[in-house]
Order: structure tokens, then sequence, then C-alpha cells
């Protein structure tokens, strides 16, 4: 059935005039309708927080964690600590004649190839600097009064010597071994030194390898305390032990074929020629 516009008007307005008048009879129909509405919103607003999740808040590690983590702190510094601390065993050489059997010969072949030619006297040695070094100024060895031979050496073996007296100290000091020096007894000799040790001892060779500069003697059964003049007295330690530790570093130089050394019983010395 069709409607009319008119009777659209009219059933339009009569409803607007009957909602009304229920509200002004009913006001508390109008009141639940919004607190409905109301209630509607706080539920929407609630769901809508609770899906919101901050970022921040969920990588936030807690004060407890750091804490634990940081006394955690890289478990094997404490290891390579206690290691550090425990000394190097002391272990030698099973046989010094063993260890160290080069014989003057076969210096005398190397010390003729690599050193200078032999030197008249100290004089003909203060004029030759070019190709000798001094040697008597390191911290790490000790030089005894020289009276037969003169504070001189090729620079290969003067930075051997040093080497050896350098390592020497490394190994003191991994072994818990107060520092010492080692003592050189004989470094270059001159011709002059070689016909005035003659005299003195029959049984020294003319074939000297001291001659060029390569060789010198360290001797084993002396050393020298390192102290400070301020300081505590150092603890002794025997010969012995610090032969040992010396034949350890000598050894090792020897196998990494920078020096020929032969153990000399009688003179109370390690023989050594660089390499």
């Amino acid at each position: 059935m069709m409607i009319s516009k008119n009777q659209y008007l009219h059933g339009f307005g009569f409803m607007v005039i009957l909602l009304a008048l229920v509200r002004c009879i009913f006001p508390s129909v109008a009141g639940s309708l919004n607190q409905q509405d109301e209630i509607a919103q706080e539920l929407e607003d609630s769901l809508a927080a609770d899906s919101v999740v901050l970022p921040e808040k969920m990588t936030e590690t807690p004060p407890q964690t750091l804490e634990k983590d940081a006394s955690l702190e890289r478990p094997e510094r404490k290891v390579m600590a206690e290691v550090n601390e425990k000394p190097h065993p002391v272990v030698g050489v099973l046989s010094y004649s063993k260890a160290f059997p080069d014989s003057n010969d076969v210096q005398y072949a190397v010390a003729t190839r690599l050193g200078v030619s032999s030197v008249s006297n100290r004089e003909e040695a203060e004029k030759r600097k070019a190709e000798l070094v001094y040697m008597a100024a390191s911290p790490y060895y000790h030089v005894d009064p020289l009276k037969n031979s003169i504070p001189y050496l090729v620079p290969r073996a003067a930075v051997l010597l040093n080497d050896i007296g350098r390592n020497f100290f490394d190994s003191l000091y991994v072994k818990h071994i107060p520092l010492h020096q080692f003592i050189v007894t004989s470094v270059l000799r001159s011709e002059e030194d070689l016909e005035n040790l003659k005299q003195v001892n029959h049984n020294v060779s003319g074939n000297s390898c001291h001659l060029y500069g390569t060789t010198f003697d360290i001797g084993y059964n002396r050393y020298k305390t390192v102290e400070d003049p301020d300081g505590p007295h150092r603890r002794l330690v025997r010969d012995d032990t610090l032969k040992w530790v010396l034949s350890e570093v000598l050894r090792d130089l020897r196998e990494q074929e920078r020096c020929y050394v032969k153990y000399e019983r009688k003179q109370g010395c390690f023989h050594i020629t660089v390499r």
C-alpha cells in the first residue's frame, strides 16, 4: 500500500510526540540508556588498553638480573689469574754434556765466517767500532772485570747475549725466583790477550773463537742478585737452581739455531758462539 507524503509526516510527528511523553512520564528510562552507553564505552576503552603492548616494558631487564650479570663478569679472567699465580716448574736439562755438545771446531768454523778479522790489541779494537759494538752496559747481565778480553762483540752476537739475559729474567719471573744476573767472564780477545793467556795456561788453543767477536763465556757457578738499594733483601737462591734455569734458556735458543753452546766443565762456563 502506498503512503502519501502527508501521511508519512503525520505518522513521524505522532511518534516524536509519543516518545516525548514517555520521557516526561518515565525519566529513568533516559538515565538507564545513558548509563548503558557509558558502560559500553568503558568496556571498549578497557579492551583497547589491554590490546596495547609497550615494547620498552617487554624488553626491560629486572634490576636483580642486571646485578647478577655484572657479578658473572668473564669467569675465565679468574682462571687466568690463578694460572699466573702458579709458578712454572724448574726443570733444567737431563745432561749438560749432551744438551750442549758443540765442540770448539764447530764453533770456530762459524766464528771465522761470521766474525771480524782478529784484533791485534786493545788499541786496534777501539779503532774498529764500525765492526764491533760495546756490550757491557746491559741491565740483563753482569760483566766481570775483564783481564784477558775486551767488552766488544759483533752486532749479532751482542743481540744474542742480550736475548739470553732477557729470556733468563722472564724465566725467573714466571718461576717466582728472585731476579739474578748471570756473569759474562770472557768476550773478544785480541792476539795480545791470547799470547798472555798461553803463558798462564798452556792448554789454550791458538784457534780461539774469541778472536772474532762472535763468542762469549757465561759462568754457571756465580750470579749477581738484583736488589733495590732501598728495599728488602732478596731471599737466597741456590746457584744450582739458577744454573738449571739458565740451561733451559740456552737449550731453547740452541734449538732455535741461534747459537752453538759447549758445556765447559773445567772452566765453569757455557762457551757460546752466535750462528
